[in-house]
């Protein structure tokens, strides 16, 4: 089995996407969390580009990496510059990395119209470099940028520029796909001609996404014969960004013959550590390592992958550390409620009739516009009333709330009272707030906190409202979606009236006797 080396570009590529900002701390923890799971190489910043980069090289000596290897990043010299007086080549060895990857042009018309040197002089200032860098010790990776480009405008040239950087002692022939323009097939047989003319030199592949091809053209330059592979790790990078590596790697090892360096079943836990560190959101739909890569929605989907789970999956989920997701809506069937409830109603089966009544209040509700798998907390609690488990920890009596305009007391622009029951007692309090459901919020929790004192770490995480009726205009129905936590646990709950403040009182409300159905279980079981 060949192995593949992997170069992760996040830290350089990455770098370059729009609203991507990394701080010298950043970038030593996207190096750690890289360094834990497993990658080949981490291409870490361009040192003469700015002093951030600078810095950074100089804090990364001392850190201490298991497995990856730092690569600094910098271009051939300037034309006019002998190699020891370009500053680019100076900043790569002040980087003091083992390898460097050196950028040179590989069309013949970047060549003349950007560089603006003749083919041949471009030549020169490839080999020079290159040489001048490996004479002093460093391992060169020689980034052929534009490659497939040239291969395609003057294929004699590009070819040429490999051979320049080969002969000088470049270690690895690295074909880029600048414009990320190429499609697959192309780029498979690019690499096959490259590969034909190291003779023994590797080949590495660096794609961009611009077509949404990154990926496919990898694993084709691969099955033509390259044997490392460059991207981001959660794809990020300029335009349309890079290969992103959290597909390629399991592509390779679970589906292709080959095997890389990296803890597989970590690949879902550091694509979000990345995207964390990135400040970037990763899609749900994202393959492998998105939320919903192996989440089930339909009846038949769901009793198919029940029985046998490679009906709907065409892997383990546990292989790359995600997990399987059985969703509950108005397409689910009778399977779908006895493994999805399994956790609060394991005496459920299919054939019970309590499955048929939860499927049909199901079904009922979402007509109405509730929308259960997003806010699984009020599910539970709508199955736990129909199963007759719920025990109601207060009584909502009575809500008023009055906005007012223009806002006479400062900031606050609305006033709530409200009365509640529990245990046959009863508390009435007022608050005011930033609008009628802040204002009716407040004053909630205000009244329960003398009932319920633990209620005070609970957190409203977010809030959304979406009109279900457009015709209707202002008197639409609407969906309120809450998200609630207390610092160990979040949850969703949901709300749907004509009403928005009625709506968001029953998310609310959903969201309060959770948590409180929550405590006691804890209590139960004897947990803090």
């Amino acid at each position: 089995m060949q192995t593949i080396q992997i170069l992760d570009s996040t830290l350089r590529d990455g770098a370059q996407a729009e609203g991507v900002s990394f701080s010298v701390n950043d970038k030593l923890n996207v190096c750690r969390a890289l360094d834990d799971f497993g990658v080949d190489f981490i291409e870490a910043g361009n040192p003469a580009s700015n002093p951030k980069d600078a810095e950074f090289f100089r804090a990364a000596r001392s850190l201490p990496l298991k497995t990856a290897k730092l690569c600094a990043f910098g271009s051939t010299r300037r034309p006019g510059v002998a190699p020891e007086d370009d500053a680019s080549l100076a900043a790569l060895l002040a980087a003091e990395t083992e390898i460097v990857s050196l950028v040179g042009k590989a069309w013949d018309l970047q060549v003349t119209e950007v560089l603006g040197v003749s083919p041949e002089e471009n030549l020169e200032l490839v080999a020079s470099s290159v040489a001048f860098l490996v004479e002093r010790g460093r391992t060169v990776f020689f980034d052929a940028e534009h490659f497939f480009d040239g291969w395609l405008s003057d294929r004699a040239y590009a070819s040429a520029v490999l051979t320049a950087a080969k002969n000088a002692g470049a270690k690895v022939l690295t074909l880029c796909d600048t414009n990320g323009g190429t499609l697959p097939f192309d780029v498979y047989m690019a690499v096959k001609d490259a590969v034909a003319l190291a003779d023994g030199t590797d080949v590495a592949i660096h794609c961009h996404n611009d077509t949404g091809c990154a990926v496919a053209s990898s694993m084709a330059a691969v099955f033509g014969g390259a044997v490392q592979v460059q991207g981001t790790f959660t794809g990020i990078g300029e335009r349309c960004g890079n290969a992103d590596l959290s597909v390629i790697l399991p592509n390779l090892v679970l589906k292709s013959a080959y095997s890389c360096r990296g803890d597989l079943p970590a690949l879902f836990d550091t694509a979000r550590r990345i995207a964390e560190i990135s400040n970037v959101s990763l899609e749900n739909n994202r393959p492998y390592v998105g939320k919903s890569a192996f989440t089930h929605k339909g009846g038949m989907h769901i009793d198919a992958v029940l029985k046998d789970p490679s009906t709907f999956e065409h892997v383990d989920p546990e292989l790359v550390g995600n997990k399987r997701r059985l969703l509950m809506s108005e397409v689910s069937g009778r399977s779908t409620i006895p493994a999805k409830l399994r956790r609060i109603a394991p005496q459920l089966t299919r054939e019970s009739p309590e499955t048929a009544e939860i499927l049909a209040a199901l079904k009922e509700s979402e007509r109405q516009g509730y929308f259960y798998e997003a806010a699984e907390a009020s599910l539970e609690l709508m199955v736990t009333k129909i199963l007759g488990t719920f025990r109601p920890h207060f009584r909502l009596v009575f809500y008023k709330a009055v906005g007012e305009y223009p806002v006479a007391s400062g900031e606050l622009s609305a006033f709530a009272s409200i009365k509640i029951e529990v245990d046959g007692r009863t508390e009435i309090t007022a608050e005011t707030g930033m609008g009628p459901v802040n204002a009716l919020d407040l004053a909630l929790r205000k009244a329960l906190s003398v009932f319920y004192p633990d209620l005070a770490g609970m957190q409203l995480y977010d809030y959304k409202v979406r009109v279900l009726e457009q015709s209707h205009s202002t008197g639409a129905r609407v969906r309120v979606l809450m998200e609630s936590g207390d610092g160990r646990d979040t949850w969703a709950t949901v709300g749907v009236s004509n009403d928005i403040i009625e709506a968001s009182l029953t998310a609310l409300v959903d969201a309060i006797e959770y948590k409180l159905m929550k405590l006691d279980a804890a209590r139960a079981a004897g947990e803090d």
